[in-house]
């Protein structure tokens, strides 16, 4: 049984990424970011995951060499994961984080809520993301919803390759804020890059892949699926994006700057201008520092780092110059 109360050494806990290929990925998490791709074509970075399809291990401290999934079981007093009679909270690490650097234009795909994916895919969560843009070429744009009035007409569009009717193009630029609730048709274009904040789910129902060859043949698509959980129509794009604009220049609260608050996560930006304290009230905090360097507690962190404040660890000390994106689990 490990401790409950953490030393200053412990209060922070970094892993080791794990780098996917996809055949859509590109060069940048070499290049920009310095991850170690081992050559291969490198689309996502899983920075903070427990999932089973990639569970981190925590690279030093008292818990170096434990996975992420296995600290939660074995201590989730360190997650907040325990209630007052002692039980616990949740029954796996809520969260995912990860950075997708698109070398070319994604499928285009929608991703089930809990209920559904608790009943089709063998009791895993449903999928609630959001894309926090870090880089966008002049002129981009991403896939966020479509244009079927109905039921009938989304099936056929889908059915008969209807695509340049079907989808909804709209532009980005750095800074932008992209919320992607379950049933949203969505894509990240060519050329750009996001902050990836989500449940801990790895369920993607792939609507159209614009006849792309993987080793020799089509990537499989899943439009049974992809017609059962598809919103129609499709959700106001006013309620998925929001620009830099909208929230650059607000006074930051305890710091931070929030962009996003749902059922399941909220997220925040914090920059650090020589030195910032911020007060940790959650069962955790998931940080990414997604530009600059600096200390945290004393420890050093640069862009590309990914770290976990554990519940009860109060004030946090950051200095140098930094921007940080953070997350916490909404209850």
């Amino acid at each position: 049984m490990y401790k409950n109360d953490i030393d200053n050494s412990d209060k922070i806990l970094f892993f080791e990424p794990r780098i996917m290929e996809r055949p859509w990925g590109g060069t940048g998490l070499k290049e920009k970011w310095g991850y170690e791709t081992g050559g291969i074509r490198a689309g996502e970075c899983w920075g903070i995951s427990a999932h089973p399809n990639g569970d981190l291990k925590i690279k030093e401290g008292s818990y170096r060499g434990e996975t992420l999934s296995g600290l939660w079981k074995k201590a989730p007093e360190l997650f907040g994961n325990r209630n007052e009679d002692g039980t616990l909270r949740k029954d796996r690490f809520p969260l995912l984080v990860k950075i997708i650097d698109a070398g070319e234009d994604l499928s285009i795909q929608v991703h089930p809520d809990d209920a559904y994916a608790k009943k089709y895919e063998n009791g895993s969560l449903g999928k609630t993301e959001c894309w926090y843009v870090l880089e966008a070429p002049e002129g981009a744009s991403v896939v966020i919803g479509h244009n079927a009035s109905d039921k009938e007409e989304l099936a056929d569009m889908i059915r008969n390759g209807r695509w340049k009717e079907f989808i909804r193009e709209v532009p980005v630029e750095k800074g932008d804020l992209i919320r992607i609730d379950p049933g949203t048709v969505h894509a990240i274009k060519g050329g750009i890059e996001v902050l990836e904040t989500q449940e801990n789910s790895d369920i993607t129902y792939r609507v159209y892949d614009y006849d792309r060859v993987v080793d020799g043949k089509k990537r499989e698509l899943m439009i049974d699926r992809s017609l059962d959980v598809i919103r129609v129509p499709a959700e106001d794009i006013a309620l998925s994006l929001k620009k830099a604009s909208d929230y650059e220049g607000r006074e930051p609260d305890n710091g931070m700057i929030e962009l996003m608050n749902c059922d399941y996560f909220i997220l925040w930006k914090i920059r650090v201008e020589d030195s910032l304290t911020i007060r940790q009230e959650y069962g955790f905090m998931a940080m990414t520092v997604i530009e600059g360097k600096g200390l945290a507690e004393g420890r050093e962190i640069q862009k590309g780092d990914h770290f976990l404040l554990l519940c009860g660890i109060g004030e946090v000390r950051f200095s140098g110059n930094m921007i940080i994106i953070a997350s916490a689990p909404s209850c």
